[in-house]
């Protein structure tokens, strides 16, 4: 490895020592669906999130609030001395995951393909003053 890449390697080791994040992998829900709760609690603290997502109508919101929890379980574990109330979703991204490929039988002979789509999302928090 050459120097400026052992620079920056290192550098983006201490960063991430100072956030918490947890990723949810293949969640069979379509990005799209996914997206529109994520970008409810965007830069929002983790308490007003946590509100946010119990109270939403929307199935993603569950496993968005699931996902949320083990952020802040990694948070404690990081930081043991450290109060989780000053904390912030710092970023969500929604990324598409893997696909299931399906036929719906179609009039007069035909097929048509059916998506069913799944995703993968990431979870990041951190301290509200360092934001």
């Amino acid at each position: 490895m050459g120097a400026r890449k052992k620079i920056k390697a290192d550098a983006m080791k201490e960063e991430r020592k100072n956030v918490a994040f947890a990723k949810l992998n293949n969640c069979p829900t379509s990005p799209r669906k996914m997206r529109l709760v994520a970008d409810m609690i965007r830069g929002v603290e983790v308490e007003k999130a946590l509100a946010i997502l119990k109270f939403s109508t929307k199935e993603a919101s569950n496993r968005l609030e699931k996902l949320l929890m083990s952020a802040i379980a990694n948070w404690e574990q990081k930081n043991p001395d450290e109060r989780p109330e000053s904390l912030i979703v710092k970023e969500v991204m929604v990324d598409g995951g893997r696909m299931l490929k399906r036929i719906q039988p179609a009039p007069q002979g035909r097929a048509h393909r059916i998506r069913k789509r799944s995703n993968h999302v990431t979870i990041i928090i951190d301290k509200i003053n360092q934001q």
